[in-house]
């Protein structure tokens, strides 16, 4: 018994032979990266901006907590750290200056400003009794926008 191959596969075949393989074309692919890059051209300063500001709201909130731990070293103490015993007197009882009678750790630590920087510490303060503050993003006084310092006064 010979086999003979059925009519509809040797047509099937042929024209199976005949087409090209199915992909994506270079202009498919060009109008796909262009529509992702006006999106991301759209989508990315926003997002971005976002960030700046969650970092100043980050050092509003530093600033706000530091302020309240120098308010409970005073009420312990009668007087708020020097300048030059600075914010570590809230995690290390100070060697210099006036020595704190009732002394006793205020914070775990000392955070840096969301840029990396230290909180900077004035007593007596230019806008009040003490100041804490942060530079902002440039780490320098003055600026404006996500450069500007961010303050206790604020």
């Amino acid at each position: 018994m010979t086999l003979v191959p059925h009519l509809g596969t040797r047509r099937r075949a042929r024209a199976l032979a005949g087409r090209r393989p199915r992909g994506f074309t270079l202009i498919e692919l060009m109008v796909v990266l262009v529509i992702i890059g006006v999106l991301a051209a759209l989508i990315v300063p926003n997002v971005l901006e976002r960030a700046d500001d969650a970092r100043v709201t980050a050092a509003r909130t530093d600033v706000n907590n530091l302020m309240q731990a120098l308010k409970l070293y005073k009420l312990d103490n009668q007087r708020y750290p020097s300048a030059e015993q600075g914010l570590n007197a809230l995690v290390a009882k100070p060697t210099a200056g006036t020595i704190p009678p009732n002394w006793k750790p205020y914070l775990d630590k000392l955070p840096n400003d969301p840029w990396g920087h230290a909180y900077q510490y004035a007593n007596p303060g230019l806008k009040g009794e003490i100041d804490v503050y942060s530079f902002g993003a440039d780490g320098v006084i003055g600026g404006e926008a996500k450069n500007a310092d961010i303050g206790s006064w604020q």
